[in-house]
């Protein structure tokens, strides 16, 4: 985790917990009051840094929003990267003076993994499923657009039965700038318009509305194969959620952080 990228959230006071969604590209951080959100970071992944510099890193974000260390009583885990897991979980232990809840497979969560290879889901997947199947109380498509974006088929009983994985927006993007020498690097935002008139323009129309158009057909597909009665709820989460919101059909909810939710869940759940 190298670098704050991002901070948004109101003062907060009182016990609270941190939520980690620890991704291949960015690790998303959250400071949370039961279920509330009230602060939320994201830094790069980093598996480098050694346990003090996580340490630090995690009291240089409480500082920067007035939080005492005493005000964090524990925190939780959801992370695809081994490397970074250990030394977070080892940071974590420190500030919050209580061994982490580190989400897995194992762990005995009040879900199903129904799939050929349970232990092989990811961590983020996981808590998608907790997440939303209590959240919403009924099936459910999470698309979770981050380094990969995901879609996650789930029951309104907390059934996981699989989904999609596709390369990410990001990735795609990092592709097609790595490999044609005289595109620029351009900024992942939906073009005012289809057909671009500059090469800025272009790009964005081919990796956003691409992306978009491959998320809405993605959906369109996993309806058709649904194998319950009734329509899913398609929730959007994950970090380019919101840049997405107004340009995909498919989209009933979005919420951003419904994987830091999900986490704040798992840990009431195996903390107690």
């Amino acid at each position: 985790m190298r670098g704050v990228a991002m901070r948004t959230g109101a003062r907060t006071a009182g016990h609270s917990m941190l939520a980690f969604d620890v991704g291949n590209s960015e690790t998303t951080i959250g400071l949370c009051r039961g279920l509330r959100v009230k602060e939320r970071w994201r830094v790069t992944t980093d598996g480098s840094r050694t346990p003090d510099e996580v340490f630090l890193l995690l009291l240089a974000l409480l500082d920067s929003v007035g939080i005492e260390r005493s005000a964090v009583k524990g925190s939780a885990i959801g992370s695809v990267v081994p490397a970074v897991t250990a030394p977070l979980a080892e940071a974590c232990e420190r500030l919050a003076g209580k061994v982490p809840v580190v989400v897995d497979g194992r762990s005995k969560l009040p879900i199903t993994l129904d799939v050929d290879e349970p232990l092989t889901v990811g961590a983020d997947r996981i808590i998608n499923t907790l997440a939303a199947s209590r959240t919403y109380k009924r099936d459910c498509i999470v698309v979770d657009i981050g380094t990969a974006t995901t879609f996650d088929c789930i029951t309104a009983e907390g059934v996981f039965f699989g989904g999609i994985i596709a390369p990410g927006v990001l990735m795609s993007a990092e592709s097609l700038f790595r490999k044609t020498s005289k595109l620029p690097a351009t900024e992942i935002v939906a073009p005012e318009r289809v057909i671009g008139r500059r090469t800025e323009d272009c790009i964005r129309s081919g990796v956003v509305l691409g992306a978009a158009e491959s998320i809405d057909g993605l959906v369109r597909r996993i309806k058709a194969d649904w194998p319950r009665r009734g329509k899913p709820l398609v929730v959007a989460t994950g970090g380019l959620a919101n840049t997405f919101r107004s340009i995909c059909s498919e989209f009933d909810e979005v919420e951003p952080d419904l994987t830091l939710i999900g986490t704040a869940m798992a840990y009431e759940l195996l903390s107690m």
